[in-house]
């Protein structure tokens, strides 16, 4: 099995994946358990003097003001833990909670939080045994970091509440630590805020998204160029020296993605044919690079603010290496929410390019030739007509997704916390969006093969072919009579989901960008 070293340094989103979706195990390096030894130490000086220090010997907060006396102090990091596992509503994938509790875990490990080696070694104890806290879906504000999600997992390594085992059975956290051989923990000053207070939830969220968009962004360029050669377009717009003269990265890199598609494609290029004549390509067509290709750029930035976001120690206190501890407001979501949102609205967008190509397949007034709905025998068939009123639904409910979360905020904790990120929800809507996305680029795939196999006497690139073999293998249906069409639609799914429709085409064009 694949082993994640978790070290003083950050992590990267190569091992969040491995993690979360993988199993990966994990172990923390010798220079992270000196550093863990190291700031406890100062932890433990600062709690034996008599000055009140946040976090140490006070309370949380709005009730920070509070000095607490030593033999209340384990007391209080039990009932921060207890108190703010207050989340509601369904409950958060397995995937997010993996990747929630390592990163989290990777703040940790920096020794900037003085969490002793013994819990940072739990944590580790509970990911490798296969244990998922249950986590719920609402409780989260972005500010002090994702605090409700992030209790809950403390709960469980305080051999409380409710998770998941390794077979799936949701049961008391205590029995399957006992099962696991694993001690519960009893936290010490500093230990329980240090447990819930960080972006990890909506920074594991980030990175997930980024690692689907990418393969997102792949099928749909390679689902544009199947349109454009099923609707007879011409691929000059594709040339590498138009996109030279606009050099926007992401925008080149689409528009070779569809040129690689294409190349060697017997239906494009028939612009000034009796049976298709026009000037131009709806922009939808056209344009398809563009949109794409802004939506990878965003993707670009994302990508940069997770990286540092990986890199980062996320708590308050943080203790400094002069031995400092010092508080501050690093906890605060902003730089992960405002990227969660810019990928929601770039996603939406291309949903909504991706349905306005998928109806020009159908409309025989503008499809160049196709029949109606692509129906084997329009009026008795009616085709793909509903499977575009589906994707048009998706879109819709994209455009509603689109709205930024981290627009908002409201007050919390007696004013104490009177501006928040909203990150958590921000996250939480794109994963819904990509989800959409997905099946939006599915039902144009389902719709351009059909199209394709539509146009007789014609020959598709050798990259479409692949495509068009794949999919059928992968139950993706070709042309013919009307059927119950939600299993096709299904399997369209499953094969843009897994990255089939990837994988179909890069033997043939290379790795696409």
């Amino acid at each position: 099995m694949h082993t994640v070293v978790v070290g003083t340094s950050g992590t990267t989103a190569e091992d969040v994946i491995a993690v979360a979706r993988g199993n990966a195990r994990i172990e923390l390096s010798g220079e992270a358990l000196d550093a863990l030894a190291r700031a406890r130490e100062i932890v433990d000086a600062l709690a034996a003097k008599p000055e009140p220090v946040y976090g140490v010997s006070t309370g949380f907060g709005a009730l920070a003001s509070r000095h607490i006396s030593p033999e209340l102090r384990a007391q209080l990091q039990r009932n921060i833990v207890r108190s703010h596992a207050a989340g509601m509503g369904p409950r958060v994938e397995r995937e997010v909670v993996r990747a929630l509790m390592f990163l989290r875990l990777k703040t940790v490990a920096s020794g900037h939080t003085g969490v002793r080696p013994s819990v940072a070694q739990t944590m580790a104890d509970v990911l490798n045994a296969g244990i998922t806290p249950v986590v719920h879906e609402y409780g989260s504000l972005g500010c002090s970091g994702d605090l409700a999600p992030l209790s809950h997992c403390a709960l469980t390594l305080m051999g409380e509440g409710d998770a998941e085992g390794p077979d799936g059975v949701v049961r008391p956290a205590g029995e399957l630590l006992a099962e696991a051989g694993i001690q519960p923990v009893e936290l010490r000053e500093k230990e329980g805020l240090a447990l819930l207070n960080g972006t990890d939830g909506m920074l594991g969220m980030l990175v997930m998204a980024l690692a689907d968009l990418d393969k997102l962004y792949k099928s749909a360029d390679i689902t544009a160029a199947l349109t454009l050669e099923a609707l007879l377009g011409t691929e000059k717009v594709l040339a590498p020296e138009l996109h030279a003269i606009r050099p926007h990265p992401g925008q080149g890199a689409s528009a070779a993605n569809m040129a690689a598609v294409l190349k060697g494609s017997g239906l494009t290029g028939h612009f000034q044919e009796e049976s298709a004549p026009r000037v131009q390509d709806a922009y939808s067509v056209r344009c398809a690079p563009q949109v794409a290709g802004a939506g990878r750029d965003t993707m670009a930035h994302a990508a940069l603010v997770a990286s540092r976001e990986l890199a980062s120690a996320v708590d308050n206190p943080v203790v400094l290496p002069d031995g400092r501890v010092e508080s501050n407001g690093n906890f605060h979501g902003a730089p992960v929410a405002y990227v969660l949102d810019f990928l929601a609205i770039a996603a939406a967008d291309l949903g909504s390019i991706a349905e306005r190509r998928t109806d020009r397949l159908l409309d025989k007034n503008r499809s160049h030739g196709l029949p109606p709905f692509l129906a084997d025998d329009a009026g008795v068939d009616s085709g793909l007509m509903i499977a575009q009123y589906t994707q048009a639904a998706l879109v819709s409910e994209m455009k509603r997704l689109a709205v930024p979360a981290s627009a908002d905020s409201i007050p919390s904790s007696a004013m104490q916390e009177d501006h928040v990120s909203m990150g958590w929800s921000a996250a939480r809507k794109l994963r819904t969006a990509i989800d959409n996305l997905t099946r939006i680029i599915a039902i144009e795939l389902y719709a351009a093969t059909r199209a394709i196999e539509l146009r007789h006497g014609l020959t598709a690139a050798p990259a479409s072919l692949a495509a068009i073999a794949a999919a059928r293998a992968a139950g993706v249906e070709g042309p013919g009579p009307d059927r119950f069409l939600a299993p096709d639609l299904a399997a369209a799914d499953a094969f843009v989901r897994t990255g089939g429709l990837v994988a179909a085409v890069e033997p043939v064009t290379g790795p696409l960008a």
